[in-house]
């Protein structure tokens, strides 16, 4: 059984703290055993519904489990919020545990000092699961139903981009001068657990997880179509591009084949 696993990178500053929480994260959350399937030949394909429908049933559930492991680690924490409301003190391995989320997801550390002083509304809106329909239909997009050579070369199915050199696969029609590269992930899996981390922690994306945090309190369940309109940045195209996605979510209706497995 092959082991699935992000790689964490400790934002902390060199300590002996720091050197204590290294692997404390990885080894509590974000690890999976899983023997997933290799993906269908979908440029092999020439049925649009079966292409279609192969595709989702593929891809879902990764997008499924990638949203089961952030839920434990957005769970844990809520569950330590209650606890320090509540006057209960917590154990230094949770105290440890919390910073390490702080730094992965990059949140602004706690202090030194306070090592438990955490701006928990705003960490929280970073620790959050995505609408499966809003990254079904943009791995549709970006990936053109996983026919792109990025996806079947690199098991990257959104486009995610990286700057050292080797670290992925040069686009074809890249600009001159520019220097990116599209990430080579060494699953699929490992690429939409990647993508997601990169909505819930790139700046780019603040407003989507700002409305996402918005339909929480509202107890609302967050919608792909919804949360769509936090990804302007995403592309340059802007609005058309977050009218595609929207229209796509729509017209395969997304929302409704997967409101079931949302967490």
């Amino acid at each position: 059984m092959r082991r699935i696993a992000l790689m964490i990178i400790s934002l902390i500053p060199s300590s002996g703290f720091a050197s204590e929480l290294e692997g404390l994260v990885q080894a509590r959350f974000f690890q999976s055993e899983m023997d997933w399937p290799a993906a269908p030949a979908f440029s092999e394909m020439h049925d649009v519904h079966e292409k279609k429908q192969r595709f989702f049933e593929f891809l879902a559930p990764k997008v499924i489990h990638a949203n089961a492991e952030i839920l434990k680690a957005r769970t844990f924490l809520i569950r330590q919020r209650e606890r320090l409301s509540q006057g209960q003190p917590l154990s230094l391995e949770n105290a440890d545990r919390i910073r390490s989320l702080a730094s992965y997801y990059e949140h602004a550390l706690p202090s030194m000092e306070q090592a438990l002083d955490v701006r928990w509304d705003s960490l929280l809106q970073r620790v959050d699961t995505l609408p499966v329909s809003l990254v079904l239909a943009q791995a549709a997009n970006e990936s053109g139903w996983g026919t792109s050579r990025f996806a079947i070369d690199g098991n990257n199915f959104f486009g995610v981009w990286c700057y050292v050199e080797g670290c992925g696969l040069k686009p074809l029609d890249r600009d001159q001068g520019a220097r990116h590269e599209v990430k080579r992930f060494e699953s699929i899996y490992e690429g939409v657990a990647a993508y997601i981390h990169n909505i819930n922690t790139n700046p780019a994306y603040s407003d989507l997880r700002a409305i996402r945090m918005s339909m929480r309190s509202l107890n609302v369940p967050a919608r792909g179509v919804q949360l769509a309109e936090g990804l302007l940045a995403y592309s340059i195209r802007g609005k058309d591009y977050v009218r595609d996605i929207q229209a796509m979510i729509r017209s395969n209706r997304l929302e409704q084949l997967t409101m079931a497995e949302q967490v």
